[in-house]
């Protein structure tokens, strides 16, 4: 197998030939970063272009279908000529002039025919493939097809012979006369990004960390086991009985949002904790009693700063059963301990209203210092503004504070 692909007629450019390209990793590199592409056929006489899902292993390209799709039923038999073409849109080129407006990009474009794949082991090692591909460890993560779901899907297989790779890779080509035109020019990049998960209703797994755009370690939650509390990331799964452990007055007495009055809306606020989570600004966690397996209450990493290596810890509510335990304290120190030894945090702080005395001293006995207060930082939920204290750790402090933290719950 050669390095460059073999010209033809059909894959020769008539016009700009210095964007064409045929070397065999770059049109690799393109399909396996796309994660559609175009198949075009012929039906009675008339050109169709569809849209479709497509994986490579080595040098084949497979497509996924349905057998009653037009493209399942053209294949039907000896297999049907295709052209599969796939874009990655890089920017947008902005002239002076509109005629030498323009785009950067990378693309592939792959005749040939395409055969159905009839053998049951190289159909599943296909669709095992094509989960990896949206997801490396999918398909280990979730049930293969059945042998009636085998039958209903249709995988054609493309040998990449004859192919061509096409790029632009520039900025604005003007005319000499137009340079001195008082328009802008220049490029706007572009770029696919991931946006936050939304869980289906009635699943308690956490978003996996092998989705495409997933968050760092710092904002992906792990399970942290304590002797009184368990951190268990925090999931819609844990939300009936969240709402349960918090519908207390008392328990949101000074947190700076509404109480919410029912599960659907303390729903929301854990939707926007996990949104926050997967955008790299938050990291979410349910309290759980590791004896009975009763959710006790919720906190967060927040404001998370990779570059700083800081991170706040808040967004906690405990039931208030189980305040005055060492759960909190537990919690803390779990947190503490990720932040620090795991993560290699330089600074962890905590904001806290300047009402809330009994959190101001539930931090101060942490270890924490007080570093000042941020005035007027936010409104509460009565409309009043909220004076903000903060207290923060530095890894210097941490050491003795861990000691102080082990050796309260050891004789608590």
């Amino acid at each position: 197998m050669t390095d460059l692909y073999t010209p033809t007629s059909r894959t020769t450019a008539t016009r700009t030939r210095k964007r064409m390209h045929y070397e065999r990793d770059t049109a690799h590199a393109i399909l396996d970063e796309a994660f559609d592409c175009a198949v075009g056929f012929v039906v009675d006489g008339e050109p169709r272009v569809l849209p479709n899902l497509h994986v490579r292993l080595g040098d084949t390209l497979y497509l996924h279908g349905s057998t009653g799709s037009r493209l399942g039923l053209a294949a039907r038999g000896d297999g049907v000529p295709v052209c599969v073409t796939v874009t990655l849109l890089d920017a947008l080129v902005y002239a002076r002039s509109q005629f030498n407006h323009s785009a950067n990009y990378r693309s592939v474009v792959a005749l040939g025919t395409a055969r159905p794949v009839t053998d049951d082991a190289e159909k599943l090692r296909v669709l095992s493939a094509l989960a990896d591909k949206v997801g490396d460890g999918r398909s280990r993560d979730s049930r293969p097809a059945t042998r009636q779901e085998l039958a209903q899907t249709t995988v054609l297989a493309l040998p990449l012979v004859e192919v061509s790779v096409r790029i632009r890779a520039a900025g604005a080509v003007d005319d000499p006369e137009d340079l001195d035109l008082p328009h802008w020019a220049g490029i706007l990049p572009l770029r696919t990004v991931a946006g936050p998960p939304v869980t289906e209703p009635g699943v308690a797994a956490a978003p996996p960390a092998y989705l495409p755009g997933a968050p760092s370690e710092w904002q992906t939650p792990v399970v942290l086991e304590g002797r009184h509390v368990r951190l268990e990331p925090l999931t819609p799964g844990h939300v009936e009985r969240l709402f349960e452990a918090l519908d207390d007055e008392e328990v949101w007495r000074h947190i700076p949002f509404p109480r919410p009055r029912t599960a659907e809306d303390l729903a929301e606020d854990v939707a926007g904790v996990l949104r926050g989570q997967w955008l790299g600004q938050r990291s979410g966690w349910a309290q759980v009693d590791p004896a009975t397996g009763a959710v006790m209450g919720m906190t967060t990493y927040h404001d998370i700063d990779t570059n700083l290596r800081a991170l706040g810890i808040g967004h906690t509510m405990l039931g208030r059963k189980w305040w005055r335990t060492g759960v909190n304290t537990e919690a803390k120190l779990l947190l503490l301990e990720r932040a620090f030894d795991v993560l290699g945090a330089e600074r962890v702080f905590w904001y806290t209203d300047v009402r809330n005395e009994r959190s101001q001293r539930a931090i101060a006995r942490l270890g924490a210092s007080r570093d000042g207060m941020i005035r007027r930082q936010r409104k509460r939920p009565d409309g009043s503004w909220r004076d903000t204290v903060l207290f923060a750790m530095t890894v210097d402090e941490w050491p003795a504070a861990a000691q102080r933290l082990r050796d309260r719950l050891a004789t608590g």
